[in-house]
């Protein structure tokens, strides 16, 4: 197994240490940041998702660069993504940091897309991300990780950036799901 999937394997395997950080009640004490508290835990949670988070960056900058994309790989990192993000969002939702219903559409948008590409990859069609959903993932990875730190710093200041940043996420998300479909809508009609 080469160095980009074993990154991969990595995130994957950093994701139920996220949940237990987020899920079980750890009495570790709060931190105090820009005069607010925040439980241990969850500033542990924060910090395990932004770093696996950036070894998406990592692995896929790794694999291109030395040409080690696989089959292995091209499953891999699109699904630890998915799992990566789809855990933070519902444990938003339990944390009551996030409503739901924003939750669904990003979460419903992915299953579609992947949908999509299942349909695709039995035509033997590769679809490839664009900018669209390249923006959309760093908005919904800033989302959580402000959601989570309950705005701070910016709540310093009295701005809203987390919730700015969560419904331009689920903007972009609608957005970059329905140009998704209309560029690669001629493999559903393939495929009949």
């Amino acid at each position: 197994m080469n160095v980009p999937n074993r990154i991969t394997i990595s995130r994957i395997l950093l994701i139920p240490i996220f949940i237990l950080l987020l899920s079980y009640p750890f009495n570790w004490g709060t931190v105090t940041l820009f005069d607010q508290s925040l439980p241990v835990a969850q500033l542990m949670a924060v910090i395990l998702f932004a770093v696996a988070s950036a070894t998406d960056w990592v692995d896929g900058y790794y694999a291109r660069k030395y040409n080690l994309v696989t089959n292995l790989g091209k499953f891999l990192d699109p699904m630890a993504d998915k799992l990566l993000v789809s855990a933070a969002f519902i444990l938003l939702i339990q944390l009551e940091l996030a409503p739901a219903w924003a939750v669904i559409v990003i979460i419903s948008r992915e299953f579609a897309v992947t949908g999509l590409r299942l349909v695709a990859a039995g035509e033997g069609v590769v679809m490839a991300a664009g900018q669209m959903g390249k923006l959309k993932t760093v908005l919904q990875i800033l989302a959580i990780i402000t959601l989570l730190l309950h705005n701070i710093p910016f709540a310093f200041i009295h701005v809203p950036v987390a919730n700015i940043l969560l419904y331009a996420a689920v903007l972009v998300t609608i957005i970059s799901g329905v140009e998704y479909f209309v560029k690669n809508w001629h493999v559903m009609e393939d495929s009949k």
